[in-house]
């Protein structure tokens, strides 16, 4: 029998059969051997096929079908394991916030980077509109204006008090959404103002850390009453990137891309070779100075726990 993942709890899978009954199931033994190099090898998202117990009320995983495409990240701690925190998707949202707690445009941008590598188109949400002072909303806006000039799509909300949901509803509308950003970003409020029937459940940020408390503790397929369905994952606080060779990491920074070909060496890496079109652009202003730095943080890999 065929059907999609709809829930994961590291051991245990819901996947909703063609028939749309959902069922527990888990995976077969040999599947874990067969190549598959992260610490999930089953998704949300993912389309499976299953053979049920002998009692019926529960099943096993026998078959995963090949994926269009997926969000991946690697484990920080573990820096050899990568997870999959959603697949077969039609685009992705990151809910990022300016404070309480802070995004970093480094954290936006290896999101982006990923969600690029896989061709999953990606738009951004600046949640919390609600606590911005005048100061913070023209912050607010050179942050949106780095993005939407290299054609990331910008929005601003207020989760809890539900200002320009409805956008954010049409932009989901009958397309399957993974949704993902730092804890404490308001992932879960934003989402029960999307779907109130859904009642997900919503936490405080942290005191001494300022890092939100995780509320969503495994990736959750929505179905959303408009059509469409959002993949709500748990909180990301380190984003690693996984599986992108260096040569072809300018090629997932559209601003870069549409460079490439007029540097003066074809296998120019972009840091210090004459004749660098991007180098120059940066100069020049062309391209935002922290996407570049991010691009050199991710070359380098250092650090991407911010």
């Amino acid at each position: 029998m065929r059907g999609l993942v709809t829930k994961s709890t590291g051991s245990w899978y819901w996947v909703e059969g063609e028939e749309g009954k959902r069922i527990q199931c888990r995976i077969k033994g040999k599947f874990r051997t067969k190549g598959i190099k992260t610490t999930n090898p089953i998704a949300v998202g993912d389309w499976v096929h299953y053979e049920l117990e002998p009692d019926q009320d529960s099943a096993v995983i026998t078959a995963l079908e090949p994926r269009k495409n997926y969000i991946i990240r690697r484990s920080i701690n573990l820096s050899k394991q990568a997870q999959v925190i959603g697949a077969n998707l039609d685009q992705a949202m990151l809910v990022v916030t300016l404070a309480s707690p802070p995004t970093s445009l480094g954290f936006i941008d290896r999101f982006l980077v990923t969600a690029e590598a896989y061709d999953i188109p990606a738009f951004l949400v600046f949640n919390k509109l609600d606590l911005f002072s005048e100061e913070g909303l023209e912050i607010l806006e050179d942050y949106m204006a780095i993005y939407e000039h290299i054609g990331y799509p910008c929005y601003a909300v207020s989760a809890r008090e539900k200002t320009n949901i409805e956008e954010i509803r049409l932009l989901l509308q009958d397309k399957i959404t993974l949704v993902s950003g730092h804890s404490g970003v308001g992932k879960s409020t934003l989402i029960n103002a999307i779907e109130p029937s859904v009642a997900l459940k919503t936490g405080e940020i942290s005191d001494w850390s300022d890092k939100g408390k995780h509320t969503t503790t495994f990736a959750e397929m929505i179905d959303l009453s408009f059509g469409g369905k959002l993949i709500d994952t748990p909180g990301i606080r380190e984003l690693g990137i996984v599986d992108i060779e260096k040569a072809e990491l300018a090629h997932f920074f559209p601003e870069m891309r549409a460079r490439l070909n007029e540097c003066r060496f074809h296998n120019c890496r972009h840091i210090n070779e004459p004749g660098c079109v991007v180098l120059e652009a940066v100069e020049n202003g062309e391209i935002e100075s922290s996407r570049y730095d991010s691009y050199l943080s991710i070359y380098h890999n250092q650090d991407t726990r911010n």
